[in-house]
């Protein structure tokens, strides 16, 4: 009797060890799998653009719309609609063989690339935020005051109505738009956006969710974007304040899908 009581205190105590052995080996398998999805890093990485040509003195002075035609007056010394930017061949982006621009924002919808201050456009009735602003040749916004213009207008009859400025602060997309083809577009591609009505960025910042990873903008700049996967990919930016809460603005938050192609005589 005493054997079989001894077999048995023997046997529950190294069951009890085996349990909590098991256990501990359970907890740090749990905790390995915790510390191993904190350590996996973003796929891609954002890096300042490289400092660009300022273009203080270029300006949007005015903006009409009339019997279905844009009429904007450019004016500036060092900014001209059409030319080439300086360093466009050191930019390692997306440029346009067209050269400089004006960059046509409906609403936060994909933006029309505009190369004269004169051009016929299509805006059915009713109300809508517009924002243009120029650009330089590889379709980098120009962020100097008076380089924008931005209005909340009413349309009626391919005609302005009413123009007002907008009050609240906005974030508007720009880019990456469309197709890039071949290593030299898609190793680097430039993120780009327009902020309206912010004076101190430091009570603001953006949200860049990119193929579902988050990064937390600070500065109002341009970004180049590393590592990016060839075919589609999807950007979305959300305005925040300056405790992480999403900021209630028009039309945003707004997301862009955009594909990347090898060339294929590369």
């Amino acid at each position: 009797m005493r054997k079989h009581l001894l077999i048995l205190f023997v046997g529950s105590i190294l069951f009890s060890c085996s349990s909590e052995s098991s256990n501990q080996n359970a907890d740090k398998i749990k905790s390995k799998e915790k510390q191993t999805v904190k350590s996996v890093p973003n796929k891609v990485t954002l890096l300042p653009f490289t400092p660009s040509p300022s273009f203080k003195d270029a300006k949007i002075e005015s903006m009409d719309f009339k019997d279905g035609k844009f009429d904007f007056k450019v004016t500036g010394d060092s900014y001209k609609l059409g030319a080439q930017t300086s360093d466009a061949k050191l930019k390692m982006c997306a440029n346009s063989e067209k050269g400089q621009h004006i960059h046509l924002i409906v609403n936060n919808k994909p933006y029309a690339a505009k190369y004269t201050d004169k051009f016929e456009y299509q805006l059915p009735d009713g109300d809508h935020n517009v924002l243009a602003f120029l650009s330089r040749s590889y379709h980098e916004s120009i962020k100097s005051p008076g380089a924008a213009i931005i209005k909340k207008v009413s349309i009626k009859d391919n005609s302005i109505v009413k123009a007002e400025d907008t009050k609240e602060p906005m974030l508007f997309y720009s880019r990456p738009k469309g197709t890039y083809v071949g290593k030299a577009n898609t190793e680097k591609v430039m993120l780009d956006f327009y902020l309206a009505n912010i004076e101190d960025m430091n009570k603001y910042r953006v949200r860049a969710e990119i193929n579902g990873e988050i990064h937390q903008l600070s500065q109002w700049q341009p970004y180049l974007i590393e590592g990016l996967p060839l075919g589609e990919n999807t950007i979305e930016l959300t305005l925040l304040d300056d405790q992480g809460a999403v900021v209630k603005t028009a039309d945003t938050p707004v997301k862009r899908t955009f594909t990347l192609k090898a060339d294929p005589v590369e």
